[in-house]
């Protein structure tokens, strides 16, 4: 019966499974281990991403139509835009990998109260409550940046 429970404990937990925890069990180490997986592809995506756009932007031939030669910049320039919000998501990223090192992460900065695993699930990165998110924006909006 031991390998059973064992063999159940080293499957990755999913997001169904995170779910269906208990609140009391919020943020144990099974959630923390779920969510560091979560953050860390994040971040292997994105720096995949970007070492593509390399590649990519260095295999293009040199264009001598001006038609085409514009579709190819616009392109890049589309491309490196994406990337550049994936830099500061990576920012972020690293981030919420450092306030689960720290004990931190799952919790408003502003409250301290729990975020809610539907939200971190939803936004891996998130360091507010919606309520305090809300608020944030209503005096961004009233008082400006």
């Amino acid at each position: 019966m031991a390998t059973k429970n064992a063999s159940k404990a080293d499957k990755p937990l999913t997001e169904a499974d995170v779910l269906k925890m208990p609140e009391k069990d919020y943020m144990n180490e099974a959630q923390l281990a779920f969510f560091r997986d979560l953050l860390s592809r994040m971040r292997d995506d994105i720096l995949r991403k970007a070492d593509e756009t390399v590649e990519h932007m260095r295999e293009v031939d040199n264009v001598s139509d001006p038609a085409d030669r514009a579709t190819v910049e616009e392109e890049h320039t589309l491309e490196l835009r994406a990337r550049d919000r994936e830099r500061k998501l990576l920012k972020k990223i690293e981030q919420a990998i450092e306030r689960i090192d720290n004990g931190d992460y799952g919790y408003c900065d502003e409250t301290g109260e729990p975020i809610g695993i539907g939200r971190l699930l939803a936004r891996p990165t998130a360091t507010l409550t919606i309520e305090a998110q809300e608020r944030r924006e209503r005096l961004q909006k009233l008082y400006g940046d």
